[in-house]
C-alpha cells in the first residue's frame, strides 16, 4: 500500500458508520429508538441502554461535540439507507437525455424515421427526456427546412407521450429538439397497456416482451457507429 493509503490519491477517506464498540469517545448525545431526546450520557451507559432493549447504538451525527448517537435497528437502518441510495439512483437514471439521430442527411427514408419513432417512444415510456437530432449532409444546409420538416414528423408522432422541452436549436450543420415525458399521458397509457396484457393472458393469448433500456442503448450504439461522426 502505498503512502496514499489504499484510497488512492486525492480521494476523500471512506466514511464508516461506528456501531457499539466501534464508538471510543465519551460522552456522547443520545438519542431513543423513538426520537426521544435522553441527552448527555457515557457511551458505556448508552451500549448498556441498547442492549437492555435488544437495539444497537449508532453513531449519526459523528462531527458534532459531543457526537451523536442513537439507539436503533441498525441492520433494518442500513436496509433502509441502502432503498433511500437505489431510489436516488433509479430517479437519478431517469432523468438521463438519450440521443436519437436522424440518419446522417435529411434523406432518411420514412421507414427509418418510424425507427427512431418507436424508439423514442420507449425511452419516453421509461421516463427520459429524448433529443432528436437532425444532421444535414454536404449543401444540404441550404434547405435545411427539409429537416425541420423531418424533426416536425418526430414530433408530431410522440404528442401522445410528449412535450417539447427545447424547440429547434441549431449547432453547426445539425438542429435538435429535446422531448420530454408528459407524465399523466404516459401513466394513462401504461394503464391502457396493462388492461390489455390482463385481456391477453385471460384469453391465452402470448405477451411479447418489450426491449430492456439496455438493449434500446445497444441499439442506439450500434446507429450511431453505423452513421458516423462525420459531417461532410
Amino acid at each position: 500500500m502505498g503512502r496514499f493509503g489504499r484510497d488512492g490519491p486525492g480521494r476523500e477517506p471512506v466514511q464508516r458508520t461506528r456501531v457499539n464498540l466501534m464508538i471510543r469517545i465519551t460522552p456522547v448525545r443520545l438519542v431513543g429508538p423513538d426520537n426521544e431526546q435522553i441527552g448527555v450520557v457515557e457511551t458505556s451507559d448508552a451500549l448498556r441502554m441498547a442492549q437492555e432493549q435488544g437495539l444497537d447504538l449508532v453513531e449519526v451525527v459523528p462531527d458534532s461535540r459531543p457526537p451523536v448517537c442513537k439507539i436503533m435497528d441498525y441492520g433494518k437502518y442500513k436496509y433502509e439507507l441502502s432503498q433511500k441510495a437505489r431510489k436516488t439512483r433509479a430517479a437519478s437514471k431517469s432523468s438521463e437525455m438519450k440521443e436519437i439521430r436522424l440518419g446522417r442527411s435529411v434523406k432518411i427514408d420514412q421507414h427509418d424515421i418510424q425507427v427512431r419513432v418507436d424508439q423514442a417512444r420507449r425511452f419516453l415510456m421509461h421516463g427520459h427526456k429524448v433529443m432528436v437530432t437532425q444532421r444535414f449532409k454536404g449543401r444540404e444546409i441550404a434547405h435545411s427546412e427539409l429537416g425541420i420538416q423531418n424533426l416536425a414528423k418526430v414530433r408530431d408522432a410522440l404528442v401522445d407521450v410528449a412535450k417539447v422541452e427545447q424547440a429547434p436549436r441549431w449547432m453547426g450543420k445539425q438542429a435538435s429538439i429535446i422531448l420530454a415525458p408528459d407524465r399523466n399521458k404516459v401513466e394513462a397509457i401504461k394503464r391502457k397497456i396493462e388492461k390489455e396484457r390482463a385481456e391477453k393472458i385471460a384469453r391465452g393469448e402470448k405477451i411479447e416482451e418489450e426491449k430492456s433500456i439496455e438493449q434500446l442503448e445497444a441499439e442506439l450504439q450500434t446507429q450511431h457507429a453505423a452513421e458516423g461522426d462525420d459531417e461532410e
